[in-house]
């Protein structure tokens, strides 16, 4: 059987796939955070174009992508499908085990499946500048290089930590024409009230969501765009799991097990969300969302609604969540250390239709190390979580002597994430369990909403 299964860029998807009308029940309102009440598309429309509004809100199961954003996305897609012939020798298992490669993008991730069309949109709609918050960087380098495709200003508000953690990813976002900010910042009021109060404060992605959305708000020829979480983002990654349908067909395999990492949702959405409608149709396909101990939205939060940033100024959605307010460790994975969770993906997990695990940092590095000497990739961070959920997976096969067929997504490379390697290899890696009552803090501190 080939190694890489390649199709032609005429099979880039010509549509997303919009889960909503496959949901298992309504969905839930989102609210206003000022009124406590259902939000409206007027109520949007300062930090979003409406055409992206349209799509946030839109029953129709297929949206047509714009010419212009598939010419971009032929820079890269189809990305390829890889049988990873080499993990499975090495971990002696009968399972056949295959991994979606989204770090051939020119920005090394999933990212700009949607940075592109959210661009393009807000160009449509007449808009000069985009703000925008990152973690790891993976999504403002995406955003960056989507404004300049486009010809537009980009801000970008990156978590402080991971602005140390990561300093090239912040070289990529200028080099791509981006004005990067370490959050909190003193460009905002949110920025300004977070460090009046802790000086040292290194950041989260709540935090940083917070300095985009007012950026937005307060200039009229901005508007905010989101990298994750939101609906229309997660139907624009779903390209990644149409394309693997059919890779995975050419191999004349269907995955018992669809696994990808999940911090916002959006790189989960975009594998498993193709496979979660052949579940309803009938399939059996388990569908893994794997996240870090220490920012345990899914395996340790509560479904309710919360905020989406931390100075309650995104809208408030029912979700998994930790709390508006919970700042995760410093850990690598900077992608995945938001407090909450995709309404979407929330509402699967808490219907049962999806299943959710966390594992350590060195756990999951231990798990990319192998990988990386296996395929020769050197996986991101937040990826490594993905690897080590499907290692654990050809183990249990190979232990139950059980042929399985295990398909994971490999969300980005992780080249420019070598001080975590470092310290993983010099064993200066740290695993944090996030302590319970500190969870249970957060949550005292959820919105009382009343519908």
């Amino acid at each position: 059987m080939n190694t890489k299964i390649l199709l032609p860029e005429d099979q880039i998807p010509k549509q997303w796939y919009n889960i909503i009308p496959d949901m298992p029940g309504p969905l839930a309102p989102v609210i206003n955070p000022r009124t406590l009440q259902p939000v409206t598309p007027d109520d949007l429309l300062p930090i979003f174009p409406m055409a992206l509004i349209e799509q946030e809100v839109s029953h129709q199961r297929w949206i047509d992508i714009p010419d212009e954003v598939r010419d971009i996305y032929r820079l890269w897609r189809p990305s390829p499908l890889y049988r990873a012939h080499r993990l499975e020798k090495a971990l002696g298992t009968p399972a056949r085990i295959f991994y979606k490669h989204e770090g051939v993008s020119p920005a090394g991730s999933h990212k700009p499946n949607t940075a592109i069309p959210q661009a393009w949109y807000n160009k449509q709609a007449g808009i000069r500048r985009l703000a925008t918050e990152t973690g790891a960087g993976q999504w403002g380098s995406s955003l960056a290089l989507a404004c300049n495709f486009f010809g537009m200003e980009c801000t970008v508000y990156m978590v402080k930590v991971s602005c140390t953690q990561k300093p090239y990813r912040k070289s990529m976002m200028q080099l791509w024409g981006a004005k990067v900010i370490p959050s909190p910042s003193e460009y905002t009021n949110a920025g300004r009230a977070i460090l009046a109060h802790d000086p040292d404060n290194m950041g989260s992605l709540g935090i940083a969501i917070s300095e985009a959305v007012e950026d937005a708000a307060t200039h009229d020829d901005t508007c905010y765009s989101l990298g994750s979480v939101l609906n229309h983002v997660c139907m624009h990654q779903t390209v990644i799991g149409q394309e693997a349908k059919a890779q995975i067909e050419i191999a004349g395999c269907y995955p018992d097990v669809v696994i990808a990492c999940c911090g916002g949702g959006s790189n989960f959405a975009g594998l498993a969300f193709p496979f979660i409608a052949d579940r309803a149709a009938g399939k059996n396909v388990r569908c893994v969302a794997v996240e870090p101990t220490s920012c345990p939205t899914l395996t340790k939060g509560v479904y309710a609604f919360d905020y989406g940033d931390q100075a309650k100024m995104a809208p408030i959605a029912m979700m998994y969540t930790l709390g508006h307010d919970f700042i995760p460790p410093g850990i690598h994975a900077g992608g995945l250390r938001y407090h909450g969770e995709s309404p979407l993906v929330s509402q699967l997990l808490h219907a049962g239709q999806i299943e959710a695990k966390a594992y350590t940092q060195n756990a999951c590095f231990e798990g990319a190390m192998l990988f990386a000497q296996s395929e020769g990739i050197v996986p991101a961070p937040e990826s490594s979580h993905a690897i080590r959920a499907a290692i654990d997976e050809a183990v249990l096969a190979k232990e139950e002597g059980k042929e399985k067929t295990i398909l994971f997504g490999l969300s980005g490379h992780g080249q420019l994430d070598m001080v975590a390697y470092d310290a993983y290899l010099s064993g200066a890696l740290e695993d944090y369990e996030y302590p319970e009552e500190k969870i249970r803090e957060s949550l005292e501190r959820l919105p009382k909403v009343s519908l």
